[in-house]
């Protein structure tokens, strides 16, 4: 994993709440979202932080120096 278990559930606990405060600007400016919109674009930004968690790290080459 790139990051801790506990890195990841903190980033998705900030996440959601973010989408959903994004709904509201986007409601003040005269912008309206479905909420079934912001639950899809929640759930996907979800799934690609625990994807991108997922992956191995990195491997940098090994220098012959």
């Amino acid at each position: 994993m790139r990051i801790s278990r506990g890195a990841l559930l903190v980033l998705i606990a900030m996440s959601v709440p973010i989408v959903i405060e994004l709904r509201t600007v986007a409601s003040f400016v005269g912008i309206e979202v479905p909420l079934s919109v912001t639950l899809a674009l929640s759930l996907l930004v979800v799934v690609a932080l625990v994807f991108w968690a997922t992956l191995p790290p990195k491997q940098e080459p090994e220098s012959t120096g």
